[in-house]
């Protein structure tokens, strides 16, 4: 299965298409999205993503902070006081968008809910990623899916069946165009919590695109996701890590994010092609490296060759190894030095 995202063909047997999750890592100052945005292309990644929502319509006034997001900022604040901080106007948004489409890279956004999701399509993006935290609720990714771009969707805290509920509630609205992302909710998570094998039992359970969005510190678990086949690759992305807000510390900085991007593309190169053959560079080596038949000491024309007067040596220019039953007990045609590759015309 393969399809379009942003003039970007994502499927099995391509390079993953690697995301950089600006998320609220802008700390709601527009000129660092922008900035954001022009480090995320210079870093290689494919797209850049923000986050869009209100407080007001997304949380209560009372809701706690998840457990990571207090130890990096204020305890004392209210979850609402902090999302309320790092929302995006329209306004921004399009500014965003139009920085987005003058560096020549691909913008998308989480939406948090249907009045979210009806802007960014105002706005024409070209898909959705939809959030962990929200692959719970089938009438809101509906509600996404039937506008008949694709979806990315995280399925971090979730069961196998949630999953399946998910991505049925999708599937519904005629939308195909859906991968799932093999997530880790924690921040950061550890990388033995990873379970990258997860990949494999949700292509095998859905028949459906996978990818990996990555929580870990560090590329390895980006890279192990693309030699595991991730058609999808993000990672949480910060123009410094040592900035103040909640996702910053477990998030890549512009040096490592272009690490992770040049490795997972190597990482899929290197997975090549399942038949087994030579590549052309083996071939044109394994005529100095294999060995073949060849005259263990002069040979005189006339001789019945006995298997003490030949022996396996490099290189592959006579006759090969499992020929050598089939070449004693024949007659020299012709005088032999010693170490002479022997061919079929040699012999009688």
């Amino acid at each position: 299965m393969r399809f379009a995202l942003g003039g970007r063909e994502i499927g099995e047997g391509l390079p993953p298409f690697v995301i950089a999750e600006a998320g609220v890592n802008h700390n709601g100052d527009v000129g660092l999205a922008l900035e954001l945005v022009r480090r995320a292309k210079a870093s290689g990644a494919d797209c850049v993503k923000f986050q869009t929502f209100s407080a007001e319509r997304l949380v209560t006034r009372a809701a706690p902070k998840a457990e990571y997001q207090t130890r990096v900022t204020d305890a004392a604040e209210s979850q609402f006081a902090m999302l309320q901080r790092l929302e995006l106007s329209p306004e921004a948004h399009e500014r965003i968008l139009a920085e987005c489409r003058a560096q020549g890279i691909l913008f998308l956004s989480t939406p948090y809910g249907p009045q979210d999701a009806d802007l960014l399509e105002r706005l024409g993006v070209e898909g959705f990623k939809i959030a962990s935290s929200q692959l719970t609720e089938p009438a809101y990714l509906a509600h996404v899916a039937r506008k008949g771009k694709p979806v990315i969707l995280s399925t971090g805290m979730a069961t196998l069946g949630e999953v399946g509920e998910a991505l049925g509630a999708a599937r519904a609205t005629g939308n195909r165009r859906v991968v799932l992302l093999q997530c880790t909710t924690n921040y950061p998570s550890r990388i033995e919590d990873a379970n990258l094998r997860v990949m494999d039992t949700l292509r095998a359970a859905f028949g459906v695109l996978v990818g990996y969005s990555d929580h870990t510190r560090g590329i390895v678990a980006a890279v192990a996701a693309a030699a595991l086949g991730a058609c999808v690759i993000e990672k949480h992305f910060t123009l410094d890590t040592a900035l103040p807000g909640p996702d910053h510390s477990a998030s890549a900085d512009p040096a490592e994010l272009a690490r992770l991007v040049a490795a997972v593309r190597e990482a899929h190169a290197a997975l090549g092609s399942a038949e087994k053959r030579p590549t052309e560079a083996e071939r044109r080596n394994a005529v100095g490296m294999r060995r073949s038949i060849v005259a263990a000491r002069a040979i005189k024309a006339g001789t019945v060759v006995t298997a003490d007067m030949l022996t396996l040596k490099r290189p592959a220019t006579g006759l090969p190894p499992r020929l050598l039953p089939l070449a004693t007990g024949r007659t020299a045609r012709r005088d032999l030095a010693a170490d002479a590759p022997i061919g079929l015309d040699d012999l009688v």
